[in-house]
């Protein structure tokens, strides 16, 4: 290994180590990359690198790419292995839709209707202080601001809001 780039190593590995777990989420293999690192940097016979830093960190990016290409075409194998042990050809199935649970979906749109119903319902004020507050995201002193009434104004009207949303919700 050329002793500039053995150097840089050394001095960016720690560095290096933590770049590799925020990539992989595991130390262990984190560990593994960083040692494949040091040897291909070692065995390698490339030519002069003008930034050793930059170099490292590419090697370790295309290390981890290269793992979880890996990982990808590992579990297309061990899947197709699966089907063929059990005596069932998936390849040309319909995927299951996660979503296909068409109650669950009709019921959800029918609580937010209700949600939307409730909320058009509320008085004038109340209605405006919710939606600046819960739907916009604006803190109480700039629903006050904004709608030119003081922030116990503002709280009085988020309490009648969800006063009146919990009782309308609560109804069936």
């Amino acid at each position: 290994m050329e002793g500039g780039l053995e150097t840089v190593y050394h001095s960016c590995r720690a560095e290096l180590l933590r770049f590799l777990l925020a990539r992989t989420g595991s130390a262990a293999e984190a560990e593994d990359i960083l040692q494949d690192i040091w040897l291909r940097v070692g065995h390698g016979r490339s030519g002069p690198v003008a930034n050793g830093r930059a170099y490292l960190y590419r090697v370790a990016q295309n290390l981890v790419l290269d793992r979880l290409r890996e990982a990808r075409r590992r579990a297309v194998r061990e899947q197709g292995w699966m089907e063929m042990a059990a005596g069932v050809d998936l390849r040309h199935a319909d995927p299951a839709d996660p979503n296909a649970d068409a109650l669950a979906q009709m019921t959800e749109r029918e609580e937010v209707a209700r949600l939307a119903s409730a909320i058009a319902n509320l008085p004038a004020g109340a209605r405006r202080a919710f939606q600046l507050h819960k739907l916009e995201g604006l803190s109480h002193d700039e629903v006050a601001q904004r709608l030119g009434i003081s922030r116990s104004g503002v709280e009085k009207h988020m309490a009648v809001a969800m006063k009146y949303l919990r009782r309308a919700l609560s109804e069936d």
